[in-house]
């Protein structure tokens, strides 16, 4: 990539209204968020969770900007 490119990106990621989702929770967290429903934290289960979050209908920036 060169810094054209470079730039490109950058500025697509602040431009306004956009926002970043941060989601490199490690296993530790996401196993613990499976044990509180009694599902075992595979690495299939915890891909699917991290798909839910991306995929949930109706989802909102809840940040105050």
């Amino acid at each position: 990539m060169n810094h054209a490119e470079l730039e490109q990106v950058a500025r697509a990621l602040v431009a306004p209204g956009k926002d970043l989702l941060a989601a490199d929770e490690s296993n530790p967290p996401l196993a613990k968020r499976c044990a509180a429903i009694s599902l075992e934290a595979t690495p299939e289960n915890r891909r699917s969770y991290r798909q839910l979050l991306f995929t949930a209908p109706g989802l909102v920036n809840t940040s105050a900007a």
